[in-house]
């Protein structure tokens, strides 16, 4: 078996990215100390850019389950690790520029790089049906 840090690189960042698009949701809708006494309710009550960043960490979280999911099986079942890091570096990249077109508001462009993104652990949980 290869090294495992690059994989846990993939799922620290993968982890850690919602929390980017919380710190610009937070930064943009001018929250503050007493705000933090309900945080949930005073994002869900944001307008523009605070609205989006505040969705795009939601939706980072919830893609979050397939991606652990399928790198850490990927990994159980030896599938190759350069292709598990292509993948998984891809994911990562696609979800950068995904929270970049949801802050710019590009609607469409958004909806493509999200697919796309989903894409990647997709293939890996069908290459490990393949390889089991």
């Amino acid at each position: 078996m290869h090294s495992i840090s690059g994989i846990i690189y993939l799922i620290l960042g993968a982890c850690l990215l919602p929390y980017v698009f919380t710190f610009i949701a937070k930064k943009a809708s001018g929250f503050s100390a007493k705000d933090n006494h309900n945080p949930r309710a005073f994002l869900a009550n944001t307008t523009g850019l605070a609205a989006r960043a505040n969705a795009v960490q939601q939706n980072s979280f919830e893609s979050l389950p397939l991606f652990i999911g399928a790198v850490l099986m990927a990994e159980y079942m030896v599938v190759p690790q350069t292709f598990v890091m292509t993948l998984g570096i891809t994911y990562l990249a696609l979800r950068i520029v995904y929270g970049m077109c949801y802050l710019a508001n590009w609607a469409a462009l958004r909806s493509i790089v999200w697919i796309l993104s989903m894409l990647c652990p997709v293939c890996l949980m069908l290459i490990i049906i393949k390889i089991s």
